[in-house]
């Protein structure tokens, strides 16, 4: 493939993350895609097979920007719970930082189409649920290794979804908006939660 139709590409990818964050996979069709990048439609298919690839390419784009930034985590010469740790850290820093990919995730998970998602799950953040999921096992091999990544996974995202309505409940204080505070208060409950 040569340069030009590798930097279409990675361009395509570029302008379809936020389509597809803003409306979630429903909302968008290839027209609007081919619309918002400045190419026909037909063009399209030249990328990607149909909108089920682009998406899935889009997603796993979005999500590659930050991989590495999450592989760090596991491969730390360090003990199993500070790679938990830091890994947190990463995470409610890019919760907090890319509102983009947070909503792919939200809209995907709303929208619940079990073939997308198993995609998802094969394609975009199996690799990555292992690993956390292995760390987990390690940190506390009596428990359920899949519900402790779930719940790690959970405290993050649902912190930064409700973000909107926080600042109006009860005890709110600006430093929760902070992605340090929260990594912390997520490790701490982790901590104890662990032993």
């Amino acid at each position: 493939m040569s340069s030009e139709k590798q930097h279409s590409k990675a361009e395509i990818l570029a302008k379809t993350i936020p389509l597809f964050a803003a409306a979630g996979y429903s909302g968008v069709s290839m027209r609007q895609i081919a619309q918002t990048v400045g190419i026909k439609a037909a063009s399209l298919y030249h990328h990607f097979p149909d909108k089920q690839g682009l998406y899935i390419e889009a997603l796993s784009q979005a999500f590659s920007e930050h991989a590495d930034l999450m592989r760090e985590s596991f491969v730390l010469e360090a003990p199993a719970e500070q790679r938990l740790h830091h890994l947190i850290n990463k995470l409610c820093l890019l919760a907090h930082e890319d509102e983009t990919f947070l909503r792919l995730i939200q809209r995907e998970i709303l929208e619940g189409d079990k073939e997308r998602l198993q995609l998802l799950a094969d394609n975009v953040f199996g690799d990555f649920f292992r690993d956390l999921n292995d760390l987990c096992h390690s940190l506390s091999p009596q428990r359920d290794s899949h519900l402790m990544t779930v719940s790690i996974l959970s405290l993050v995202l649902h912190h930064n979804q409700i973000t909107p309505i926080r600042p109006f409940l009860p005890g709110f204080k600006t430093t929760h908006n902070d992605p340090q505070v929260l990594a912390e208060h997520i490790s701490s409950l982790l901590k104890n939660g662990f032993s």
